[in-house]
């Protein structure tokens, strides 16, 4: 048996296949990585609005009396602040200084949440949260409905307006990281979300995988008149890149601690999470290294794993994403490097084939 064929496929690659996307394995998963032009779908997220297929993501129900402590155990940020249909970044720590997962909670009620996971990870983040559910005898009943569910992203600053020409929920009321419930495109039971990850605002829709292509094909018709586009994970990348987001596998993993990340606005020691002690020392001694963002000062694209230089050839840490940014016109990445070099301005170099060219970090985002 071929990697093709061990690949999962979504609901939706025959429509992906037939829109003449370039498919791609990326998590196990057959995925669309562009269909015209990366640079193309890029700018029309950034300036009206683009459509991913995201379904590849994965959730888990978790629910009944014990489900707030687990997820408070299991997780950095604070929950107890979120209201019913807020939902939250966060991350999950391991117990060795790491990360399992980042993730993005949604509070139904104080019984009842759905967690939205990384592809890559879906078994093992399922295997931990259910052996800490145990561990600590919390009795969360957990459920994994990854299979069952599509996930639509509509990104970009007309997103709003399009989604509303199929829905009589009120988009306007919805805040930033809050969803509501309701039909779209007399498709019922479609849970709209106000979050996404390109930085130019929009909505994502979760919907059972049966009604799927008909909510694909509906969004796409009614984008018509703002120019929409289909767009790939090549664009996701890029436009996540120019908004410093950290992605998972590059920027963090099971060995990177939120706080080395900049993630210490999602680590929060108000109550006790799994290894909290240790990323509360992290943060008080100030960690040895950092997640940087760089712009190349000369002609080359850092890709991860080159590594960082300083002047003098020393190695001082590693790329850990890089890109052309399409809005920006130059090249952009975020690496780790040693605190002393993480100070906006500072000079550093990036190895890239033998060569030291010279970059500079700045603050992030970069757009």
């Amino acid at each position: 048996m071929s990697n093709a064929d061990q690949l999962k496929n979504t609901t939706l690659t025959h429509v992906h296949e037939a829109l003449g996307a370039k498919m791609v394995p990326f998590a196990g998963y057959n995925m669309p990585v562009q269909y015209s032009n990366l640079k193309e779908e890029h700018m029309a997220v950034r300036n009206s609005v683009g459509m991913f297929d995201v379904s590849h993501m994965g959730e888990f129900v978790v629910k009944g009396e014990g489900a707030t402590d687990l997820i408070e155990w299991v997780t950095s940020n604070n929950i107890s602040k979120l209201v019913n249909k807020q939902a939250q970044y966060n991350c999950m720590p391991n117990k060795t200084g790491g990360i399992v997962d980042d993730l993005i909670v949604y509070k139904w009620d104080d019984n009842e949440y759905y967690l939205v996971v990384n592809a890559s990870n879906i078994e093992k983040d399922w295997d931990w949260i259910s052996s800490q559910n145990e561990e600590k005898g919390f009795g969360a009943e957990l459920e994994n409905i990854s299979d069952r569910l599509s996930l639509l992203a509509i990104q970009g600053p007309n997103a709003q307006k399009l989604i509303q020409k199929l829905t009589d929920v009120d988009l306007s009321a919805i805040e930033f990281y809050h969803y509501d419930t309701g039909a779209v495109a007399g498709l019922e039971d479609i849970i709209i979300s106000n979050t996404g990850y390109t930085g130019s605002g929009g909505f994502e829709l979760y919907v059972w995988n049966k009604d799927a292509e008909a909510l694909w094909n509906a969004v796409m018709e009614a984008g018509e008149e703002f120019g929409i586009l289909p767009c790939g994970l090549g664009c996701r990348d890029t436009l996540r890149m120019e908004k410093g987001y950290c992605l998972y596998g590059n920027d963090i993993n099971d060995e990177t601690s939120p706080i080395e990340a900049g993630l210490g606005w999602i680590t929060k020691f108000d109550s006790p999470f799994v290894n909290s002690e240790y990323h509360a020392q992290l943060k008080a001694d100030k960690p040895s290294r950092r997640l940087v963002g760089f712009e190349m000062l000369e002609r080359g694209i850092p890709r991860q794993h080159y590594p960082i230089v300083d002047a003098e050839g020393n190695n001082i840490g590693e790329v850990t994403s890089g890109t052309q940014s399409p809005s920006l016109g130059k090249a952009i990445g975020m690496g780790y490097v040693k605190r002393e070099h993480s100070k906006k301005e500072t000079e550093i170099f990036v190895e890239i084939r033998g060569k030291a060219i010279k970059a500079q970090v700045v603050k992030m985002p970069f757009l």
